[in-house]
């Protein structure tokens, strides 16, 4: 199984965490909510989802830019539209 990854900040916050999505019409996720995170890295002051990065990344999960993400994202507007 492979999906998506990104880097997008949560809650307004300017802190960058790890987002998922198994499939492109989903919406991110931040990944500690997934079955598929792993443990993060005991470093002060480390990326949040940097170990399930480095998982899913071995895996064959895509990384894409957060621009790239939020340009691809469909919202529930959007789809009701379709």
């Amino acid at each position: 199984m492979t999906g998506q990854m990104c880097w997008l900040s949560s809650f307004g916050s300017e802190h960058k965490v790890l987002h998922l999505r198994l499939q492109s019409h989903q919406p991110w996720r931040p990944y500690n909510s997934s079955p598929l995170a792993v443990p993060d890295y005991d470093v002060p002051g480390g990326s949040k989802g940097m170990a399930t990065y480095h998982f899913l990344y071995k895996a064959g999960w895509q990384l894409l830019s957060s621009q790239a993400a939020k340009k691809l994202t469909i919202t529930p507007q959007q789809q009701d539209a379709a």
